[in-house]
């Protein structure tokens, strides 16, 4: 065994000094200099060297002198005596050592407190702010869209905590966002699933929490799980509950995710949501138009308000009580009733699930409407609806979901062809659908032509999610969209298209002014997202307006409610609504389907009091059960 040496042990010390930091090593180069200066100034003594003007140079005023000259050099230029200019020129000599390492510590530690700025590795010190964990494509449309949700708020934040670089990311939200209004934006650089890193995002003292899957990662429910028990199981957690809402992509984790998030954590089924608005939008024109408009801040979406003064009326009641907000619904015990009975009688405590275009605007009008009856059609709803065929071009995972979904509304005889360049899979039976399966590239015109594409009511064009990265399947999806067109253009025929796009960048590439051509991308998992971190509430109204079981939004046509050239107010179309057990939240106009600046003639949550006449082809949109 080697023996431990005098030399060994000095330079264990010093390592361990060295790897303190700057306190450290300012603390050794001063004791370095206060000794070097009492070095020379006990020499300086003991040879008696003095300047030759000053016979009685004391021991004080050498060391007074030496430490002057080794502080600042160069004040030695009045120095005489050749024996005192030559003990100073030592001094000074020592003194731009110092110096020059004084300032080289203190410029290495001041580069390295900005290196750590840059990177973002300060604590936060926000409170009530949104907490953004993770990074993807979605980041962007939900930073726009809290913005967008806070500006009739004060001064607010949002903090994003991602493995990135800090200063990248600030540049890439910068480029893609731009401004935010009030609302600040605050970027640290950090992994979401280290306890140390999540303290730097402040997550106590959240308001909301929202956990975004990484792009790219193999195995990304795993993160977001593994994040969402960083936050709940965190050692340090506050004492209340956190509001969290969380992506997944596959239904297998939904059992362990909600074991991990208990009450905490709102898990949205991206794949399934996505899914079920695909089959929902292809089949009504001018749906995906409606669900835009009520997932968006932009606009008017859903609220909750308390209205004592309600309290004992009807559900129906409520409805006409307010001029400029439209009830869909109440909120009893802690349980959503979306288009309840409309004799659903309203008890203390109990909230109304309202469209507004503000909180600040939910307001009851100054008295009750009242409908006129006069004008309402007694036409029935023809529930023998012709079986319907469906052309799926592409194919991914959700196509299983897609089509049980679709089974629940179509009528008994339909069919559903699936075209894709990929082994025939094996599908399950459905009581209304019979599936077909063609083998081919879903880019090749003739493929294409010889479905008779014109034949079908509507078409589905899946991505290759599983196969292809996301830009190589959006590619695919906008040259399927290209020939598609051209071949609606052609035949002049109206062709309802639903397709998906996973980069939401493609989406507005793709894009056309036309109602019946809707893209679903990841743009709307960020509006779901982004609402419910809002208000957690929102999560069972959503859930049961994308399902296919309780009251759905649907367009129906207009002279099934009012008869056809009658002008009447929003009121008389809430009681045409009301008879059928329904409940009417606005209306299309057929006229102006093709026109984007006035949202494809959708109107929700129509000024009450505003009179309309409907003429054939518009719609009533009303929340129902089938």
């Amino acid at each position: 065994m080697k023996k431990i040496t005098l030399s060994d042990r000095f330079r264990y010390w010093f390592d361990n000094v060295m790897s303190r930091g700057l306190p450290a090593l300012v603390g050794l180069l001063a004791i370095a200099t206060f000794t070097f200066v009492l070095v020379i100034s006990v020499v300086i003594s003991l040879l008696q060297i003095r300047p030759s003007d000053d016979p009685k140079f004391s021991f004080g005023e050498a060391l007074w002198a030496s430490l002057m000259r080794t502080l600042d050099p160069g004040t030695m230029g009045g120095d005489q005596g050749a024996p005192y200019r030559a003990a100073m020129l030592i001094v000074t000599i020592g003194g731009l050592i110092v110096v020059a390492s004084l300032i080289g510590v203190v410029s290495n530690a001041f580069d390295s407190k900005v290196e750590q700025l840059r990177k973002g590795r300060s604590t936060v010190l926000e409170k009530d702010h949104t907490l953004i964990l993770g990074w993807s494509s979605k980041v962007f449309p939900v930073i726009s869209e809290i913005a967008l949700a806070n500006e009739s708020e004060g001064r607010s934040a949002i903090v994003i905590l991602a493995t990135g670089d800090k200063v990248e990311m600030e540049e890439e939200i910068a480029a893609r966002i731009g401004k935010t209004g009030k609302t600040k934006v605050i970027v640290r650089s950090g992994d979401p699933m280290d306890l140390s890193d999540l303290e730097l995002a402040s997550p106590h003292t959240a308001r909301s929490i929202i956990l975004l899957a990484p792009e790219d990662d193999p195995d990304a429910d795993a993160v977001v799980v593994k994040t969402a028990l960083a936050i709940t199981n965190n050692p340090h957690r506050k004492e209340g509950q956190y509001h969290v809402v969380a992506e997944l992509n596959d239904p297998s984790y939904l059992e362990a995710a909600t074991l991990i998030g208990r009450d905490e954590v709102h898990w949205v089924l991206t794949s399934d949501l996505i899914s079920r608005i695909t089959v929902q939008s292809c089949r009504q024109s001018g749906l995906s138009v409606v669900y835009s408009e009520l997932l968006t801040f932009d606009g008017d979406e859903i609220y909750f308000t308390e209205q004592p003064t309600l309290v004992g009326k009807t559900y129906f009641e409520t409805q006409l009580a307010f001029v400029d907000s439209s009830v869909l619904g109440i909120v009893s015990d802690g349980s959503v009733h979306i288009n309840p009975p409309a004799d659903t009688v309203v008890g203390a405590g109990d909230e109304l699930i309202v469209i507004a275009e503000d909180d600040s605007t939910i307001r009851l009008a100054a008295s009750s409407g009242m409908p006129d009856p006069t004008h309402i059609s007694d036409s029935e709803l023809d529930h023998h609806a012709a079986p319907e065929r469906t052309l799926v071009l592409g194919y991914n995972s959700s196509l299983e979901v897609m089509l049980r979904e679709l089974n629940e509304y179509v009528p008994d005889g339909s069919s559903v062809t699936v075209l894709a360049d990929h082994d025939e899979p094996t599908f399950a039976s459905y009581e209304n659908l019979t599936i077909g399966f063609r083998q081919g590239d879903t880019t090749n015109r003739a493929n294409l032509e010889s479905l008779d594409v014109a034949s079908y009511d509507h078409v589905i064009v899946l991505a290759y999610r599983e196969v292809l990265t996301s830009q190589q399947a959006d590619t695919k999806t906008l040259i399927t969209l290209l020939h598609l067109r051209d071949i609606e253009e052609k035949a002049g025929i109206d062709l309802n298209i639903v397709s998906e796009m996973l980069d939401d960048r493609n989406r507005e590439l793709a894009e056309v002014t036309k109602a019946d051509d809707f893209i679903v991308s990841d743009n709307l998992i960020s509006l779901l997202l982004s609402q419910i971190s809002e208000n957690k509430q929102l999560t069972d109204v959503f859930e049961t307006l994308f399902s296919a079981d309780g009251s759905e939004i649907y367009l129906r046509p207009a002279e099934l409610y009012i008869t056809e050239g009658a002008s009447v107010d929003f009121y008389t179309v809430l009681e045409a609504a009301r008879r059928r057990g329904e409940t009417a939240i606005g209306y299309r106009v057929a006229a102006l389907a093709r026109s984007s600046a006035d949202h494809y003639g959708v109107r929700v949550n129509p000024l009450k009091t505003d009179s309309v006449r409907f003429a054939a082809g518009d719609k009533i949109i009303v929340l129902a059960e089938d």
